[in-house]
């Protein structure tokens, strides 16, 4: 814990309407600044009162922050106006085009500390929805070192493998495009105020292609078969308007009874693609 953050963050009135949770520890802050280099073009979102941007800013070739917070953005500009790689914007981040950001044409880091209510938004809208084989924020982007609670790091990165009903939509849509890996547990202690869990860095590197040929049922599909999760593959697939399911499994050869949670990515595609026949 840095004592001097400390301070500042019990000088600024956090909104718990935003979700703030202000990173304080300078062992952490140094790890995520360790993913940088100096040439690197950085997008932050929600860099809050600074912490991390007055880091990055020292490393980077340069740092674009958006910021929603009026107070937030009173004191980023008080801190960082020296600084001229430094560009803040106050606006949305699920409202803004990252082509429309100063950026010099290249492939961009984002980092980001983000409540967990808009985790999924944020995702969706940098990364695109799992069936999308271009998406315009996606293709500017190199990696992604994102912070949120350790529960959703760890459905973010689960697989089919995964204990506790951990993999699911979400963690299909991040890896239908990336690599993801949580990097770092961030106890709840490292911030102020204290957030009732733990939470933790992941990192997204974006990949050219998608994980597996994205087919025309291919989200209709994952939709299905995680929405019910109690349910088999069977039924999961019938009550959502899938004709010839039976068949269809039989032809290529999956347990009818087997639940969506236990099917791989490659399976998932495998089963869309031969619905397609019938549907």
């Amino acid at each position: 814990m840095d004592l001097n953050y400390i301070i500042r963050t019990k000088k600024f009135r956090t909104k718990k309407s935003l979700g703030q949770n202000f990173l304080v520890d300078s062992n952490i802050i140094d790890f995520i600044v360790q993913n940088v280099d100096s040439e690197d073009e950085i997008l932050e979102i929600g860099p809050g009162i600074g912490f991390v941007t007055e880091k990055l800013v020292e490393t980077a070739k340069k740092v674009v922050g958006v910021e929603v917070d009026n107070d937030a953005i009173v004191e980023l500009k008080k801190n960082l106006s020296n600084y001229n790689n430094f560009y803040l914007f106050e606006q949305d981040i699920l409202k803004t085009d990252i082509k429309d950001l100063p950026f010099n044409n290249k492939k961009i880091k984002v980092i980001a500390n983000i409540p967990y209510y808009i985790t999924s938004p944020i995702l969706v809208h940098l990364l695109g929805e799992m069936d999308e084989l271009t998406h315009k924020n996606r293709e500017l982007i190199e990696e992604i070192i994102l912070m949120v609670q350790l529960e959703v790091a760890k459905r973010i990165c689960a697989n089919e493998r995964s204990k506790n009903k951990e993999y699911g939509q979400l963690s299909i849509l991040c890896q239908m495009f990336c690599d993801c890996e949580i990097i770092k547990i961030v106890p709840k202690t490292c911030f102020s105020p204290i957030p009732k869990v733990d939470s933790a860095l992941v990192k997204f590197r974006i990949n050219k292609n998608p994980k597996v040929k994205i087919t025309r049922l291919f989200k209709k599909t994952v939709s299905a078969l995680f929405n019910q999760r109690r349910k088999n593959i069977k039924n999961s697939l019938q009550n959502a308007g899938f004709l010839e399911v039976e068949g269809v499994l039989e032809k290529i050869g999956f347990d009818k009874n087997k639940r969506g949670e236990n099917l791989s990515i490659e399976e998932i595609q495998k089963l869309s693609l031969a619905l397609e026949e019938y549907n």
